[in-house]
């Protein structure tokens, strides 16, 4: 039986939706109170058990990096200041036995693109698929939930939920049919379809996990979608010869792509911090 250790999280964007904010600046390092979208989406990873973290970056990324990596000089800071919590807040970004791995995009051409620059990494391995712009909060973690679909059923998981029919020409959408609680057997997928010829209002949305036969497809397919290699031309692609599963997560996506879902987003991780959650209830109050 195959286990789930490795995650994708293609990095190399540029966060055109958010400029200026996103000039010199990773989209993925945009706060949410106070965690980056790429710290959460790591530590969903962690949860589902995954120990092998592998960024697909691009140029002005460099600040990813940074923040996993160990901070030499804010360390020897904080301890000498006695600033004990905050150290260990800093220490605790990545767990030890987790490893972070990077790997450069050399082009903008698409998410399949980014995904199939980490096979030298993956290699025959199963694998996760994390898109930091969708932020879920979900208990057990959506890649924990994926995870353990994968465990059990052995084959391609897409983590998915329906959007309103006006929406469905912003994602990828399937065809299904039940098979199990909250699990569909995919009949067909297609890239942002326009309300009229989409197939269902079932999207995916940023979590997926992908057997290595995946990377075969995404090497001999044609460039889709604004002339970009689309993972969801290889998914579909690769349903001829293996099965494909769905999984309805239970959670709540804001979509962090999206300048009004980032502070939705904003409010909601607001109102559940400990430290400012009443507060920041206090004040909302005054200004609904």
């Amino acid at each position: 039986m195959k286990k789930v250790t490795k995650a994708v999280f293609p990095v190399a964007g540029m966060g055109s939706r958010f400029l200026p904010a996103t000039k010199a600046t990773a989209k993925e390092m945009l706060p949410v109170v106070d965690k980056p979208l790429i710290q959460y989406a790591v530590e969903e990873a962690v949860e589902a058990g995954i120990t092998d973290m592998i960024f697909v970056t691009g140029r002005h990324k460099r600040a990813i990096e940074d923040h996993f990596d160990k901070a030499y000089e804010l360390e020897a800071t904080l301890e000498a200041q006695g600033k004990l919590v905050l150290l260990e807040m800093v220490q605790s970004v990545v767990p030890k036995h987790v490893n972070c791995i990077y790997i450069r995009q050399s082009a903008p051409l698409g998410l399949g693109h980014a995904v199939l620059c980490a096979k030298p990494i993956v290699q025959e391995e199963p694998f996760a698929v994390i898109l930091a712009d969708d932020l879920i909060d979900s208990k057990p973690s959506v890649v924990k939930q994926m995870v353990d679909a994968f465990t059990l059923h052995q084959c391609s998981i897409l983590g998915v939920q329906d959007v309103p029919r006006e929406h469905t020409k912003q994602y990828g959408i399937v065809s299904s049919s039940y098979l199990d609680k909250n699990i569909e057997r995919v009949n067909g997928i297609v890239e942002k379809p326009t309300p009229d010829d989409a197939p269902s209002t079932l999207a995916v949305v940023g979590r997926y996990i992908l057997t290595p036969r995946i990377f075969h497809y995404l090497e001999n397919i044609s460039l889709g979608a604004g002339g970009e290699l689309q993972l969801t031309d290889g998914i579909a692609a690769l349903m001829d010869e293996e099965s494909l599963l769905a999984l309805r997560f239970d959670g709540i996506r804001y979509d962090c792509g999206s300048k009004l879902g980032y502070l939705k987003a904003q409010v909601a991780y607001g109102l559940m911090h400990n430290e400012l959650n009443e507060d920041f209830a206090a004040y909302l109050k005054t200004v609904v």
